[in-house]
């Protein structure tokens, strides 16, 4: 009996401490985009991508906007698509969470893959599209960027949410995460530089691409 009631207070603590959690609203979200309806949707697509080399490569093709269990999707997806390294990932997305952006870029460059803003047709050949905001970061993983004629990259200031805090000093944090990131990827400061200084999307040049290092293809050879 008394090890009925202690495992029954357990349960009740443990019951009230996943109340609370899911309560919150950041929780909720998170829940229904990992489990409910992902923000993400994602289609295999082979015969993707030709390397310099001249060898084909499969892709993953993922759309839509990076929502708060993004980053775990991600992985699911990857797992599920057996990418290797040099496979492609293809971005079509107007952002979404930073965070979740941010792990989807370093999932990414753990795994070797190339990066490219696209969409696959109806017969799996890859369109341009756009991938703005936080997509950026996630394209920035890419240990290749392709830049795919007539596809589109966009920045603009982002803004951080505090409960509590100091939205000032949460800014300057997150800040200083991405200029860290980006440099890790290969990125110039400039994007970011860029994407302070608008709070409307700017879309990036061809030359701005390459110039910052955004892009490190810039002759497309994907599709």
């Amino acid at each position: 009996m008394g090890s009925f009631a202690i495992l029954a207070v357990i349960l009740f603590s443990y019951g009230v401490s996943a109340y609370r959690d899911l309560s919150r609203p950041e929780a909720w979200a998170y829940w229904r985009d990992l489990y409910f309806s992902p923000g993400l949707t994602s289609t295999i697509v082979s015969d993707a991508y030709t390397d310099s080399a001249g060898h084909l490569h499969p892709g993953l093709a993922v759309s839509g906007k990076i929502g708060a269990a993004a980053a775990s999707w991600f992985r699911d997806r990857i797992e599920e698509a057996h990418l290797s390294p040099g496979d492609a990932v293809f971005l079509s997305s107007p952002g979404g969470y930073i965070d979740q952006a941010l792990i989807i870029g370093e999932v990414i460059r753990s795994k070797g893959l190339v990066t490219a803003v696209g969409v696959p047709d109806s017969s799996g050949h890859i369109k341009p599209s756009y991938c703005a905001s936080a997509c950026v970061f996630a394209y920035a993983g890419g240990t290749v960027r392709i830049g795919i004629p007539g596809s589109k990259l966009g920045v603009h200031r982002f803004t951080t949410t505090s409960t509590g805090g100091d939205p000032v000093a949460d800014t300057q944090r997150t800040t200083g995460i991405v200029l860290g990131y980006m440099t890790k990827m290969g990125v110039s400061s400039a994007v970011v530089e860029a994407m302070s200084a608008t709070n409307d999307i700017h879309w990036l040049s061809a030359k701005e691409t390459t110039e910052t290092g955004l892009v490190t293809d810039p002759l497309g050879s994907g599709g």
